[in-house]
């Protein structure tokens, strides 16, 4: 998937039916002259449906189609007959995918399982036909229910990524090349900041032909709690993660330092992120040789509040090792 076909934000206009009117018709048929009230109710109005969809990953679908109406119901007939049911739309999303009243900005629903599904907007209730209004005094009530009228909304649905490990450092770290040579996937990758605009998603092969699930989250910069830089639009991909890794690479100037930043950022952004179990990635360690390594190795051992590892993408070093602690966290 390209990056350009990553869309984790769209808004969306969704309007149900309108439901049927029950019919005010009277019986008549040969030699029943007064036969008395016989209208069907109305049809149900349309809803439109918010679905699951595990085999997608992304919005893209809704960047171009941004309207959804359902069906009518139909109106009652004679001899006590229902109106058809207006026809229901489902609107398919990736899991992960949270619903927005655009008006309010509240949360009204998440969907994450396959094939769940969720009213957005509910079609109007069919009206009742004058059969229903017949009483020891009304024989003949020539009047029925008009239908409920349909309801309409613009919501906004955002993406947070599902996976198991989400790739956590500041930008050119570093986080692009480790998922290339984890996984399969094909992320953009060059020697300047900010490469990585929107997630990038690999699935990993461990042994006995298990996969874990790792997303390359771009960079996150000092202040994206407040939502600078693309702040808010990335950070939100990091709180369905399992595991975090801390990517930070061997020649910062003060790796406890980065971290404690990294950490920050998410604290601000939200407190249950500090929940998430974490590991720390020391990438581009093929830049180092066994003395500056063991030194360094000496001095976080006191710094470091968590496990830590020295892995370099290029070089290939690390990597099982990298695999097997994360597959250990996600499988306690």
């Amino acid at each position: 998937m390209t990056e350009g076909n990553f869309v984790d934000y769209v808004k969306v206009y969704v309007s149900s039916g309108n439901g049927g009117k029950g019919s005010a018709h009277l019986h008549r048929e040969k030699y029943i002259a007064k036969g008395g009230p016989d209208g069907g109710d109305g049809g149900r109005g349309g809803h439109v449906i918010i679905r699951g969809n595990a085999n997608m990953w992304t919005l893209f679908h809704l960047k171009f189609k941004k309207h959804f109406r359902a069906g009518h119901g139909e109106h009652g007939g004679s001899s006590r007959s229902t109106g058809a049911d207006g026809e229901d739309v489902y609107v398919d999303v990736p899991l992960g995918t949270v619903v927005r009243d655009t008006e309010t900005n509240d949360i009204l629903l998440e969907i994450t399982e396959d094939k769940e599904e969720q009213i957005l907007v509910q079609g109007g209730k069919g009206g009742l036909g004058n059969w229903h209004f017949k009483t020891a005094t009304n024989q003949t009530p020539r009047y029925a229910q008009p239908g409920l009228p349909l309801e309409e909304k613009y919501i906004t649905l955002e993406l947070k990524v599902l996976a198991d490990v989400g790739l956590v450092g500041f930008p050119n770290a570093g986080k692009s090349t480790l998922l290339s040579v984890m996984t399969s996937a094909k992320p953009k990758i060059a020697d300047y900041e900010f490469t990585t605009l929107k997630p990038n998603l690999g699935i990993v092969e461990y042994r006995d032909f298990q996969t874990f699930v790792m997303a390359d989250i771009p960079g996150i910069i000092e202040g994206a709690a407040e939502g600078k830089g693309l702040g808010h639009y990335f950070l939100r991909h990091i709180e369905r993660n399992s595991v975090l890794l801390f990517l930070i690479p061997a020649d910062a100037d003060d790796i406890k330092k980065q971290y404690d930043i990294l950490l920050d950022e998410l604290r601000r952004y939200n407190p249950e992120m500090l929940d998430k179990e974490r590991l720390i990635a020391i990438s581009k360690s093929d830049m180092l040789d066994d003395e500056l390594k063991a030194e360094l190795k000496k001095e976080l051992d006191n710094e470091l509040p968590i496990p830590y590892l020295f892995i370099s993408s290029v070089a290939q070093q690390g990597m099982v090792q990298l695999k097997d602690a994360l597959w250990n966290m996600l499988n306690p």
